[in-house]
């Protein structure tokens, strides 16, 4: 089988005093109602963006 991937990523940025939590749950949905699927996530700092990793079939 020779399947063939669209890849995504998307920074939700950290921002003082507002909930990163909500923001990253708001671009879940987003992205998994247009068919993507969450690959991984990372953050290489706590004051850093999330990074979110994103895949769907082409």
């Amino acid at each position: 089988m020779n399947d063939r991937w669209q890849h995504k990523v998307v920074d939700v940025p950290y921002k003082l005093f507002e909930s990163q939590s909500e923001r990253a749950q708001a671009e879940l949905d987003r992205h998994g109602a247009q068919g993507w699927e969450l690959v991984s996530a990372l953050q290489s700092n706590a004051a850093g963006p999330l990074h979110l990793f994103f895949k769907k079939r082409a």
